[in-house]
């Protein structure tokens, strides 16, 4: 799917599983889900900012919340392995 149809507005997951291990995407993820969006593509949709990432790891390193309170994280893991299974991962 294209950049551009991801950032219009009806674009809607098509399915939805939750993660299994512990990966670099299931972290960014844990961290978006923590900060109240589904993904990276709904908070770019809403937000309409570019995100701050760590650059050693790549990880997600602020977030804006809705309410305009700002989350930030470490460098390091966040999302512990008894936190992994309550991870939405999205299909589009």
């Amino acid at each position: 799917m294209s950049c551009a149809a991801l950032l219009d507005d009806k674009v809607r997951p098509k399915s939805m599983s939750r993660a299994k291990k512990w990966t670099d995407e299931v972290e960014n993820l844990y961290r978006f889900q923590q900060a109240g969006y589904r993904d990276e593509v709904e908070y770019k949709r809403i937000k309409q900012v570019q995100i701050d990432r760590w650059p050693e790891t790549g990880f997600v390193k602020k977030l804006e919340r809705r309410d305009n309170t700002f989350y930030y994280y470490n460098r390091k893991r966040e999302c512990e392995d008894k936190e992994v299974h309550k991870v939405k991962v999205y299909a589009y």
